[in-house]
């Protein structure tokens, strides 16, 4: 079973996950795009943070997919399954081993079995999630213990598709913000986080935690 979270941010305001568009996220991406959304530069960033995370041979999921994964050629995962809103896009990834249209907006449930994944990763999308605590703990849940979950993002975003409290933050604030998804959701080890800063370029920051051992029989039932 997915583990029990809130079903809102109570500490932010209620219009927090708000967005510009309000039409559903199924309607606007629609239309594929071919284009990355960062660099070269913060494409090896989010390459390099991956292969400090998970070993060769490991089973990824990529959620929010699409055309591209970033996933370093030294990695040589077992399986990379997608999880985005654009099938032709999805189609058209050299990466991925399968993949399955799901607009987490509408429904945060992971369509995989429980521990499944060596690592989760979220490449420039988290700052579109209007229901982060719903998804931050289905991600757990298909990982296997002590596997990881790297969220990245950068400076740029489709801004009627972000959440208002993304727009409302710096950069230093998305990394406390991502931080607490996180921490509200429950059962990850305390968050960690690196920046790719370059004087001439787009950053490229970068939150991850794993997943924590599961309670004990006796302390779940405390």
């Amino acid at each position: 079973m997915p583990d029990a979270v809130p079903r809102t941010l109570d500490h932010f305001r209620p219009e927090a996950f708000d967005r510009l568009d309000p039409r559903p996220d199924s309607t606007f991406y629609d239309v594929p795009r071919y284009v990355v959304h960062i660099d070269d530069g913060a494409i090896a960033a989010v390459g390099t943070l991956i292969g400090r995370l998970a070993a060769p041979g490991a089973a990824v999921l990529d959620l929010m997919s699409s055309w591209r994964s970033h996933l370093p050629p030294e990695l040589r995962p077992s399986a990379v399954v997608g999880i985005g809103l654009n099938a032709a896009e999805m189609a058209a990834n050299p990466q991925l081993t399968r993949w399955a249209v799901l607009d987490l907006n509408a429904d945060p449930t992971l369509p995989e079995p429980d521990a499944t994944f060596d690592l989760a990763v979220c490449t420039v999308s988290v700052q579109y999630l209007t229901s982060p605590l719903e998804v931050f703990a289905e991600v757990r849940r298909v990982l296997r213990p002590g596997a990881a979950f790297l969220v990245t993002f950068s400076n740029r975003c489709f801004p009627t598709k972000a959440v208002r409290i993304w727009h409302a933050g710096s950069d230093a604030d998305h990394l406390a913000l991502v931080r607490s998804y996180f921490v509200l959701s429950g059962g990850w080890t305390t968050p960690e986080a690196a920046a790719h800063t370059p004087p001439d370029g787009d950053p490229l920051y970068g939150v991850w935690a794993r997943r924590a051992d599961e309670p004990s029989a006796a302390g779940a039932g405390e």
